[in-house]
């Protein structure tokens, strides 16, 4: 009948439209798989060649112009991103840390870091993938290795040296072990080196593993008063108690010094303020007087030296007290003004020869200042008891 359809052409039909439509859908499927791997590889095409054609195409420069175009442009694009971000994060780093070194440190890497991510984009405008680099680095890694020792020694001390805290920007240090002893404000602190400003107007740059080898006198590091000492020397004939007065007094009168006030803690010792002088010693030729005093900053040290040293010198002067010096005292016989001197060969029967190398068995006379003969004995031949090596007595009234 017209308008039925029978069982197997309905059967037929709906395989034809399964078919259609699986077919329908392997097709789509596989278009889509070409599709996305399209896509992928579009991704995966370098951002850089796009720019150049573009510029090539605006331009109409050649392909060489506009790749060196396009690294002005990366390397100022670096440039501008890494002041943004000290700017940017330079106060909080700051107040992060509390530490002028650490946030420098800090500021530097993240510099470093949108620097190299320029210098990767400068590679790929010039087509040089990361891969060959890495594949040339690995075959002259062993060079490499021992040329970057070094420097890489010296980071790894930086870091010691930020990690130690052993000083800070702005600190005064005194580097022990030169000749004269190097002094200076910490100027900067890297990662490689330490940079001083001396005292004498130049730069000191030392590496940090020097740094860390050398001892560093810090001035600066929890208090800036420093104390000085000063040994004097006086005479045994002087007032010890007039002497030490007048030397504290000298340096209490010197700007720069402290005067006196609460102690001065250090760890768990105290020490007074004041200056104070101490007995030190007995010396050979006088009493050793130590003083020792504070300065309020380490800033002049031996300009306040000096001029302690002079004020001491002037009072002790006016008070008549005398420093004492090595000297030597020679004694002369109160009679003749005359030292008597001998000389003997040593041996049995040898002849005893004076001060002039004169034979003593001559018996030479000698006269004294009026013109008149006398005789001399000499004091080294007698014994104890006056009498000579002859066994003569030569003891009388007159001798003491």
């Amino acid at each position: 009948m017209r308008g039925q359809s029978s069982p197997t052409s309905l059967q037929q039909g709906t395989q034809n439209q399964s078919t259609n439509r699986t077919g329908g859908n392997g097709t789509g499927n596989g278009t889509g798989s070409n599709v996305s791997g399209n896509q992928s590889a579009g991704n995966q095409s370098d951002v850089s060649e796009r720019a150049i054609s573009e510029l090539v195409n605006l331009f109409h420069i050649p392909d060489e112009w506009a790749r060196l175009i396009l690294t002005l442009l990366v390397i100022a694009l670096s440039w501008y991103a890494a002041q943004f971000l000290t700017k940017t994060f330079g106060r909080r780093i700051a107040r992060r840390f509390r530490r002028p070194s650490v946030t420098r440190t800090v500021l530097r890497l993240m510099r470093g870091v949108v620097y190299v991510f320029g210098f990767l984009t400068i590679l790929g405008i010039y087509n040089v993938k990361l891969g060959d680099i890495t594949i040339s680095l690995t075959v002259f890694s062993a060079v490499i290795g021992i040329v970057l020792a070094p420097i890489v020694g010296s980071y790894v001390q930086g870091l010691f040296v930020l990690a130690d805290q052993p000083y800070e920007v702005g600190d005064m240090v005194e580097l022990v072990g030169r000749d004269p002893p190097q002094r200076g404000f910490i100027e900067d602190v890297t990662l490689r080196y330490t940079k001083i400003f001396t005292f004498d107007n130049t730069f000191l740059v030392v590496p940090n593993g020097t740094m860390r080898e050398r001892d560093v006198v810090n001035y600066s590091a929890e208090d800036p008063r420093s104390r000085l000492t000063l040994d004097v020397l006086v005479t045994y004939e002087g007032d010890l108690k007039e002497a030490r007065e007048l030397i504290e007094d000298s340096a209490r009168g010197v700007d720069r010094v402290i005067e006196g006030g609460p102690d001065i803690r250090i760890g768990s010792a105290r020490y007074p303020a004041a200056p104070t002088c101490y007995i030190e010693n007995y010396a050979d030729h006088g009493v050793n007087l130590r003083l020792r005093y504070w300065v309020r900053e380490p800033y002049k040290l031996l300009t306040v030296r000096s001029r302690v040293q002079e004020r001491i010198w002037e009072r002790l002067d006016d008070a008549d007290v005398e420093i004492a010096y090595p000297h030597s005292h020679v004694v002369f016989d109160e009679t003749t003004g005359e030292l008597p001197v001998s000389m003997r060969d040593r041996g049995p029967g040898a002849p005893e020869r004076g001060y002039e190398g004169e034979s003593r068995a001559q018996n030479t006379p000698r006269t004294d200042g009026d013109g008149e003969e006398r005789d001399d004995v000499d004091a080294g031949e007698s014994d104890e008891d006056g009498h000579d090596e002859g066994g003569a007595d030569t003891s009388g009234p007159d001798d003491e």
